[in-house]
This record gives C-alpha cells, sequence and structure tokens, in this order.
C-alpha cells in the first residue's frame, strides 16, 4: 500500500487564534504511552509547546499509542512547524529515556479538523476526554491519568 503522509499536508493552511484537533499515532501502533512514564513525558511536551506560545491547549488525551491534542494556535507557530516541533521533541527524550535512540517514534504525517466557527470547542474537548471510557480502558474518567482540559 502506497504511503501518503504528505498528501495530508497538501491544501494545510495554518491560522493563528484558530482552535485545530490534531492526532498523531505512534510508529506501528506501539503502546508506548502504556508506559505511565512515557506519557507524562509526552504532556510535558506539549505543556513545554504552550509555554512557548506555539499553541494554547484546551484539551488532550495521551493514548497507549496515538494523542488528541485540542489547541488554538498560537502566534509563534504554524500547525505544521508546531506538530513536527512537538513530535520531534517527545521522539528524542522519550527514546532517550527508554534505549532506543535514533529509532522511529512516530507514524509519518498527522490529522487534525480546523474547528468551524459554529463548532462547539466543548463538545470537541469532551469528545477528546472520552477516549478512554470509549476504548474500554477505564470506567470512570477520573481513573486516566493522561488528559487534561482548560475547564477544569
Amino acid at each position: 500500500m502506497p504511503h501518503h503522509s504528505k498528501d495530508l499536508r497538501k491544501g494545510r493552511y495554518s491560522e493563528p487564534g484558530r482552535g485545530y484537533l490534531v492526532t498523531t499515532t505512534t510508529y506501528k501502533r506501539q503502546p508506548v504511552f502504556q508506559d505511565l512514564a512515557c506519557g507524562r513525558a509526552m504532556v510535558r511536551v506539549l505543556r513545554e509547546a504552550c509555554e512557548r506560545g506555539m499553541a494554547t491547549s484546551q484539551a488532550f488525551v495521551v493514548m497507549p499509542d496515538h494523542l488528541h491534542w485540542l489547541l488554538v494556535l498560537g502566534e509563534r507557530a504554524t500547525l505544521p512547524r508546531l506538530v513536527g516541533w512537538v513530535k520531534g521533541t517527545a521522539a528524542r527524550r522519550i527514546n532517550r529515556m527508554l534505549g532506543a535512540k535514533g529509532k522511529p517514534f512516530w507514524q509519518d504525517g498527522y490529522h487534525d479538523h480546523a474547528l468551524r466557527r459554529d463548532e462547539d470547542i466543548l463538545d470537541v474537548a469532551r469528545y477528546v476526554v472520552a477516549n478512554p471510557l470509549r476504548s474500554g480502558l477505564v470506567q470512570r474518567l477520573g481513573d486516566y491519568p493522561l488528559w487534561d482540559a482548560a475547564w477544569l
């Protein structure tokens, strides 16, 4: 099957101040984030991106083999630059933790959805953080450690 990650970037436009839902998957869907230390390292990278002014996090959930991040794009980054920085930084740090320096960490590309002006960001945030419930990882969201939302 041909690889179409470059096709995902065609027509992509970054608009500062717009909300985006970004989803990216680990390489071969390896459940790297089942290791809580790796999941927490991923969360630190998201927070650091926000501290750098690249985005404002609205909600995220780090699943065992993928990440959903609802964000508002900052003035300091385009969406491809932000996602590239997050994926690259997380890969280097977590691979170092695992003693897997230089190994592939993420699948190529990512999926993004630019929120329409009429979309309710709270509904999207609820959808994001409910992923562990829908996938059967937990019975109560409070039992899942790798999520956050701006409204808490």
